[in-house]
């Protein structure tokens, strides 16, 4: 679709849009399920797509969460032009850009309908940045280890070194990124805010996502799914349930 924004199921005249943010070291890809579950819902689901990975392998990492959304920018705004309702989802890293992205958003007078985030401790944890930036500096190995133990999909990329190789360096960035990101804290935000979490998920304990409900003035639901870090996949029935259910207008 462009740049920075991939679209895998194209929906055509859609009733409303959700904007994706993959995790730390993910790419578009991340959401293609998903996106597929929400197709029929007349949810058009755009997905963000990072420099450093996939087709964007050749671009430099960002440094920072604000430049990454300063890259978005300039074409998000057009995609939203049109009015429909619009939504943001984050999961682990992708929620703080999806948050920071949220909260630029309103004060450019453009109010999501919800904001969902998934697998992340709440901005103002001092937990996040301290776990990435050491992960940031640690061996390949140790990475990897992290990485086994968050589950998902790396299993996979476990059995293929060479794609290991070309994948190690977009999660470091990431890392650094994370241990870099320092939380501001300024007014709420006001549209809903929808959390939802693994109760299993090794990094994230479920009862530190309820540190969300302070960072809006509107609405907020928590969602406890089964499974560890990556359960979206695992409960696409579940997800897509919540997402029709946020208050879109």
């Amino acid at each position: 679709m462009s740049v920075w924004i991939r679209q895998f199921f194209p929906v055509p005249q859609p009733d409303r849009r959700l904007i994706c943010f993959p995790h730390a070291g993910g790419s578009a890809s991340a959401y293609r399920a998903m996106a597929e579950s929400l197709a029929d819902s007349r949810t058009d689901v755009l997905i963000v797509q990072y420099p450093g990975r996939q087709d964007r392998l050749a671009e430099p990492a960002a440094d920072g969460l604000g430049e990454l959304i300063d890259g978005l920018w300039s074409e998000l705004l057009p995609v939203l032009a049109d009015g429909r309702p619009f939504g943001l989802f984050g999961h682990s890293m992708g929620a703080l850009l999806a948050f920071e992205a949220a909260r630029r958003l309103e004060r450019a007078e453009r109010v999501p309908a919800a904001l969902f985030v998934s697998a992340c401790r709440g901005p103002a944890s001092t937990a996040i940045g301290a776990r990435a930036g050491t992960l940031a500096e640690a061996s390949d190995e140790a990475l990897v280890d992290e990485l086994r133990l968050l589950g998902g999909s790396v299993e996979a990329l476990l059995a293929y070194p060479d794609l290991l190789e070309l994948a190690l360096p977009a999660v470091r960035s990431d890392f650094r990124m994370l241990g870099r990101y320092a939380y501001r804290p300024g007014a709420p935000l006001a549209c809903p805010l929808i959390s939802l979490v693994g109760d299993k998920d090794p990094r994230v304990p479920v009862e530190e996502m309820g540190s969300w409900r302070s960072e809006t003035s509107g609405p907020y639901a928590e969602h406890v799914l089964g499974g560890g870090h990556f359960y979206l996949d695992d409960h696409l029935p579940a997800v897509r349930g919540i997402v029709d259910a946020a208050p879109w207008r």
